[in-house]
């Protein structure tokens, strides 16, 4: 996940930007998971390169993440052993099953199943997603896939340049073709791309992210090659033909005889204006158009936001008639990874917005959570995520949507007694059944992080997961946390409000749940 903590009222060109600030309950006391409609499908998740460690084993080549850690962008941390998912996963669907998760979401690694990026499949990693995925199924566990979480094979990298080649969509689709086949009659959620808008910038143009390409002014890390300038619009463009591909792919030759559905995964702030001024709001509105319009613009009208092509200008690519043809409809749902907001203002001495600035001042932020004894938590704001997927209705003709991340970023010291967690996915839970009371199509949600894992932006210093992760011990032992018992209430209809009652101390906790 990615995520962006500050107190502070950020200026970037025309619009500035704070988070919020306070504690606004919107959830009206307990609420349970029969409110929730029998259909709807609570879960949780992890990703390839952060939990399943074994990076070097059984065939597996290197991914950009494995690069970029192995660069020194993580203090010295990196995923090679992670939480040994590779090895311990009938242990972890069991705590899965002990949870009561309904679903899990995960992501294949391309540089696993495909170590050359195309041609051969490695069979020991086909037997292993093989045998995960089928470890999900006996449990009654919906497994819900992602293929690309920003973990390209390095090999692709090296040969082309990875997203800044079209040649990427031709090896992606033909890997997810490979996955469709080979997993296909038991996955039926399918996500193409991991938070697609955050990769691209965070990648592309300021270059904290994998595969760490920038260029000065613009990057925030020594950047060795790359072009902030055109180089985010060109690997934008070319993800959005790969995913659209790979969905008519899906559609054409796999849907009739597998019934599944394929998607796509944005990262989503909620933008708030900081007045009710006509310029506050319309500035808001920019934001919006050009953190999640750059990609959804495409898939639900077609072509990019007006705003960005008059800024971008050539520096964008135009779709052909083919190409517009292709990417519109081209998605069976949204993923959103929503965990904060931030406040927007005009600002009336310049003329021209770029995204950039937003994203490098937050990442400024991110990035010291990797040092930081203590991370910055998210304030509790869940009328955020009402405002939001209200927008997405508005704006977007409701489309399905699944929460595919939503949490709180906490020490991962070894606490387990994690009531700001608890606190906040009480109220964002709560905030959500008020949406789809309200209309809002969402159709599942899924707490990030399963576990504490090798986090995108705070390593091993920052944890999110319901169980702790003892990397202390050579077993990797996992220990449930406040929050996995109360989660594990909620989705077995039992009494959450009393939780905080049942738990007195860290020594109540066992590895056994």
């Amino acid at each position: 996940m990615w995520t962006g903590q500050s107190s502070k009222l950020f200026t970037i060109d025309f619009i500035s930007c704070k988070l919020a600030i306070g504690f606004i309950n919107t959830c009206g006391g307990v609420v349970a998971r029969d409110d929730f409609p029998a259909e709807f499908v609570f879960g949780s998740g992890t990703s390839a390169y952060q939990v399943e460690g074994a990076v070097l084993e059984d065939g597996r080549t290197l991914s950009i993440w494995d690069t970029f850690a192995h660069s020194g962008n993580y203090n010295g941390a990196n995923g090679d052993v992670a939480c040994d998912g590779y090895h311990k996963y009938k242990e972890d669907v069991q705590l899965m099953v002990d949870t009561g998760l309904e679903a899990f979401r995960f992501s294949i690694s391309w540089s696993r199943l495909i170590p050359n990026g195309r041609g051969s499949i490695n069979e020991k990693g086909l037997q292993y997603y093989n045998d995960f995925i089928n470890e999900l199924i006996r449990h009654g566990i919906q497994p819900h896939v992602t293929l690309h979480h920003i973990d390209l094979p390095q090999v692709l990298e090296d040969e082309y340049e990875g997203w800044i080649s079209k040649k990427a969509v031709e090896d992606f689709v033909a890997y997810a073709d490979v996955c469709f086949r080979k997993f296909g009659d038991r996955v039926k959620h399918w996500t193409t791309f991991n938070e697609v808008n955050v990769f691209i910038l965070g990648g592309y143009d300021v270059g904290f992210l994998p595969p760490g390409r920038c260029s000065s002014p613009f990057g925030i890390i020594n950047c060795t090659r790359g072009d902030s300038t055109s180089e985010p619009y060109i690997a934008a463009h070319n993800l959005l033909l790969a995913h659209a591909s790979a969905v008519t792919l899906y559609r054409e030759k796999y849907k009739a005889m597998q019934h599944g559905f394929v998607g796509i995964n944005l990262y989503s702030y909620w933008f708030e204006p900081y007045t009710s001024t006509i310029e506050d709001v319309k500035a808001a509105q920019r934001a919006n158009d050009f953190f999640l319009g750059w990609f959804l613009n495409p898939l639900v009208h077609g072509d990019y936001p007006e705003i960005m092509k008059r800024n971008a200008g050539n520096r964008i690519p135009s779709f052909t008639k083919l190409d517009s043809e292709l990417i519109k409809g081209s998605f069976d749902f949204i993923g959103i990874n929503h965990y904060d907001k931030f406040y927007v203002k005009n600002n009336p001495n310049s003329l021209d917005m770029y995204i950039r600035d937003l994203v490098a001042d937050m990442a400024v932020t991110l990035i010291s959570n990797i040092s930081a004894i203590t991370p910055t938590q998210f304030d509790v704001d869940p009328l955020s995520l009402q405002k939001l997927l209200n927008y997405l209705k508005e704006e977007y003709g409701n489309p399905p949507i699944y929460i595919h991340e939503n949490g709180q970023v906490q020490p991962r010291n070894g606490t387990l007694m994690d009531t700001p967690r608890v606190e906040y996915l009480h109220a964002y839970i709560g905030a959500l059944l008020e949406s789809l009371r309200n209309g809002s199509n969402t159709k599942g949600y899924f707490v990030w992080s399963f576990m504490d894992l090798f986090e995108l932006l705070g390593g091993y210093n920052t944890g999110y997961g319901l169980y702790y992760v003892d990397l202390d011990d050579k077993d990797l032992t996992r220990y449930p946390k406040l929050s996995a018992h109360w989660y594990t209430n909620f989705l077995k209809g039992k009494n959450t409000s009393g939780i905080f009652l049942n738990v007195d101390s860290k020594d109540s906790f066992s590895s056994s749940h």
